[in-house]
């Protein structure tokens, strides 16, 4: 059972105001939360963009120097499904956790996970993931997690 004393997990929704005096990044760590995990909603990405393989690779790659994660082996992506959910879906291990995406063709959306123990900014994370794959809007979601 929770006191009224316990901190519970901040999320803070993109499409909302913030009134956070520190950067989500930056409550990562020793004494902190144990980490960082941003939901990114791509919603009308550009249809060619999500149903490919190697564009995907190469945007867990660019992502991960852009945020500084050391990638832990090599990214699967799979292909699969049918009607409703099929499409492409990825995992990459990183040094400080994961990153993961599930891309449906029937709707040109996707839906990216980046969990991490080290910080990172959310808003580059998402800004970079909708400028990637060509999506009309986006919203992101940042949970602490303890």
């Amino acid at each position: 059972m929770n006191s009224s004393t316990d901190s519970e997990p901040a999320i803070f929704p993109t499409e909302f105001p913030v009134a956070a005096s520190i950067a989500p990044q930056e409550m990562v760590g020793e004494g902190k939360a144990w980490g960082l995990c941003t939901a990114v909603d791509l919603q009308d990405c550009h249809p060619d963009l999500i149903r490919n393989a190697d564009h995907i690779r190469r945007y867990v790659v660019e992502l991960c120097e852009l945020i500084a994660m050391k990638r832990f082996g090599e990214c699967q992506v799979v292909d699969f499904g049918s009607g409703r959910v099929a499409g492409y879906s990825m995992v990459q291990l990183i040094s400080t956790s994961l990153i993961s995406g599930h891309f449906a063709n029937d709707t040109n959306n996707a839906y990216l996970d980046i969990f991490s123990c080290k910080g990172y900014d959310p808003a580059v994370v998402e800004a970079f993931s909708k400028d990637f794959f060509g999506a009309r809007r986006s919203t992101a979601t940042v949970t602490l997690r303890y």
